[in-house]
């Protein structure tokens, strides 16, 4: 792929990983709508990797205070919040037990079969109609210091839903939120910082894969430069929608996630 390709495909990564919208439906038809190949392995884990640093640089001073407060835990009592702080890395650990378990079990199943459009498309759709009863049907009195261990595991077993192909990871948790009586902005957040271990997880493994074949050193430069813009708009993209829930609805995505549900079942 050339560089204005390379860049594209970064563009999008950033764009839709955080957005309710699903990345990988607009991945399957980025290369169908301009012929190109599939950009390989390579290329997505370094897109995957900038989305992820998006997210540690993002949220860098509450991860700050997070670790901060588990380390002091048991030393004098609760300390500006401390005791609050501290719950967030066990939820966030629980909250992400179902993804784990339901991909090693279901994986085959995820990156075969369920790749197809047709199933792209409908999930799409499908999901973004829960998007859009739990957003406007939704309660919205807790806030993220809120969560508890009920309210984790259910964020996870929401986040394993999202496993399916086009149904968005932050579309799907960012509902659960909604339908548990977040309010957006919390439900948006702790989305986010769940993406955080999965995606370690996610970049572990695939860096593995990758270095089980010889990556030829020449490479580098392009995968750094997918990384790095993939990383830019990812952040741009948090602070983006963070502030437009703070004012606004998500059925603006809703009725996005139903066009281009209609536009994969039409071109594919």
């Amino acid at each position: 792929m050339g560089p204005l390709q390379l860049i594209l495909v970064a563009l999008v990564q950033g764009l839709t990983e955080y957005l309710p919208i699903s990345s990988t439906a607009h991945l399957i038809l980025l290369p169908r709508l301009f012929g190109w190949s599939d950009q390989g392995l390579a290329v997505d884990v370094a897109a995957n990797t900038g989305t992820l640093l998006a997210v540690v640089a993002y949220f860098r001073k509450d991860l700050a205070v997070y670790v901060r407060a588990l380390f002091r835990a048991g030393e004098d009592g609760d300390r500006n919040g401390d005791q609050s702080a501290r719950r967030m890395i066990p939820l966030l650990a629980l909250a992400s037990l179902p993804v784990l378990l339901v991909g090693i079990a279901a994986g085959d199943w995820i990156a075969g079969d369920a790749r197809s459009p047709g199933v792209i498309a409908w999930a799409t759709i499908g999901f973004g109609l829960v998007l859009g009863v739990a957003d406007r049907w939704g309660p919205r009195e807790r806030r993220l210091e809120q969560v508890n261990w009920r309210h984790a595991l259910m964020f996870g077993l929401a986040q394993a839903m999202a496993l399916i192909p086009g149904a968005s990871r932050a579309g799907v948790v960012i509902s659960a939120g909604r339908l548990l009586g977040f309010d957006r902005e919390s439900s948006a957040r702790f989305a986010f910082l769940l993406a955080l271990p999965v995606g370690l997880f996610v970049a572990g493994k695939d860096s593995l894969d990758l270095a089980s074949g010889a990556l030829p050193l020449s490479q580098l430069p392009s995968l750094l430069l997918v990384a790095a813009v993939s990383a830019a708009v990812g952040y741009l993209v948090i602070g983006g929608l963070l502030g437009w829930l703070r004012r606004r609805s998500l059925q603006v995505f809703v009725g996005y996630r139903l066009a281009l549900g209609a536009v994969l079942l039409l071109v594919f």
